[in-house]
C-alpha cells in the first residue's frame, strides 16, 4: 500500500471512529438497539453540504448537521419512551422517514462540494499536503470527542446515564429519570454520527442520499474489534478502543482490497466487511475457550516441582 492509501484509510477510519463512539454510546452505555444511525449519517452530510452550497460557513454548517442528527436521535427515543414503540421499530421508522427528509434537504440525490469551501480547506496550512492535513484535523476532532465523552460520563449526569443503561429499575429507584437520560443519550449518539457524516461529505467532496447504507454495521464492527483488542471495564479505555477499532477496521478493508493475491475489487467491499465482522465476533469466544483450556491444565504439584 502506498502512503496516500494508508493516510486515506486513516482519514476514513477516524471519521468512522466518531460513528463508533456514537454506536458505543447507544448500544453499550444506554443499552438501546438504535438503527437510526444508517439515516443520521447521511442526514449530517446532506445538511452540511446543502448549507455550504447555500453560502454558509462550513463550521456553522457542520454544527447544524450535529444538531440535526441529535434531533433525529431524540425523535427515536421519544417514539420509544413516550409512545412505547419497540426500540428496533422506532429506529426503523425514523431511518425510513429520514431517507425522504434527506432528499428534501438536498433537492436531489447528491450534492457536490468539489468547488466549495470546507472545514478542511479553511484550516489548510501552506506546505502541508491535503492528504496529510485531513487525517491530522480528523485526529484532533476524534480525540476531542473522546475526551468530551470521557469527561461527561465521569460527571453526575453521565453516571446517571450509565446507570440507566446498566440497570434502569435500580436507577429509577434512586430518583433518576431514565426516560430523560435515554433521550439525551440517543441525541448525543446520533449527533456524533451526523457530525461524522458532515465531515465525511466535506472530506470526500460531496454528499449522497445513499452514503449511509451499512453505517450501523461498520460502527458495530469497529466497537467489537476495539473491545476485542482492548478489553477493559474502564470507560476511557472503551472509547479509545472504539477509535482504534474503527481505524484498524478501515486498514483491514484497504489492505484486503489492495492486495492482488486475493483478487478482491471495490464491489467486494460488503463481502470483506461481513468476513471481518464475523471474525471480530468469533475472537472473544475463542479467547474465552483458550482461557478455560489454560485453567483446566493440571498444575504441577509441589513434590514434582521440588524434584
Amino acid at each position: 500500500m502506498s502512503l496516500i492509501a494508508i493516510l486515506g484509510a486513516l482519514e476514513v477510519g477516524l471519521i468512522f471512529g466518531l460513528v463508533a463512539l456514537g454506536v458505543h454510546l447507544s448500544f453499550r452505555i444506554i443499552n438501546f438497539a438504535d438503527l437510526t444511525v444508517d439515516a443520521s449519517f447521511p442526514l449530517g452530510g446532506a445538511v452540511a453540504a446543502t448549507l455550504i452550497v447555500l453560502g454558509w460557513n462550513p463550521f456553522a454548517a457542520t454544527a447544524i448537521a450535529f444538531a440535526s442528527g441529535a434531533l433525529s436521535g431524540w425523535i427515536t427515543g421519544w417514539l420509544n419512551v413516550r409512545l412505547k414503540i419497540l426500540q428496533l421499530l422506532a429506529g426503523i421508522l425514523v431511518m425510513i422517514s429520514l431517507y425522504s427528509v434527506n432528499l428534501r434537504i438536498m433537492g436531489k440525490p447528491n450534492v457536490a462540494l468539489i468547488s466549495e469551501p470546507t472545514v478542511f480547506s479553511m484550516l489548510a496550512i501552506e506546505g502541508i499536503p491535503e492528504y496529510v492535513l485531513k487525517p491530522l484535523i480528523l485526529l484532533v476532532v476524534a480525540l476531542a470527542a473522546k475526551l468530551v465523552l470521557d469527561f461527561y460520563f465521569a460527571s453526575e449526569a453521565g453516571l446517571a446515564m450509565r446507570a440507566t443503561g446498566s440497570n434502569p429499575r435500580m436507577a429509577r429507584s434512586q430518583g433518576i429519570s431514565t426516560d430523560r437520560h435515554t433521550l439525551i443519550g440517543l441525541a448525543l449518539s446520533n449527533g456524533l454520527v451526523a457530525l461524522a457524516g458532515a465531515l465525511f461529505a466535506q472530506s470526500q467532496g460531496g454528499a449522497d442520499v445513499s452514503m449511509g447504507i451499512g453505517t450501523i454495521v461498520i460502527g458495530l464492527a469497529a466497537v467489537i474489534v476495539g473491545e476485542t483488542l482492548l478489553p477493559s471495564r474502564s470507560l476511557a479505555v472503551a472509547t479509545l478502543a472504539c477509535l482504534l477499532g474503527a481505524i484498524l477496521y478501515r486498514f483491514f478493508i484497504a489492505l484486503a482490497l489492495n492486495i492482488d493475491f486475493f483478487g478482491l475489487k471495490a464491489q467486494d467491499l460488503n463481502l470483506v466487511t461481513a468476513v471481518l465482522v464475523g471474525l471480530a465476533l468469533l475472537m472473544p469466544a475463542y479467547r474465552q475457550k483458550i482461557r478455560k483450556a489454560r485453567l483446566r491444565r493440571p498444575q504441577p504439584s509441589k513434590e514434582s516441582a521440588n524434584a
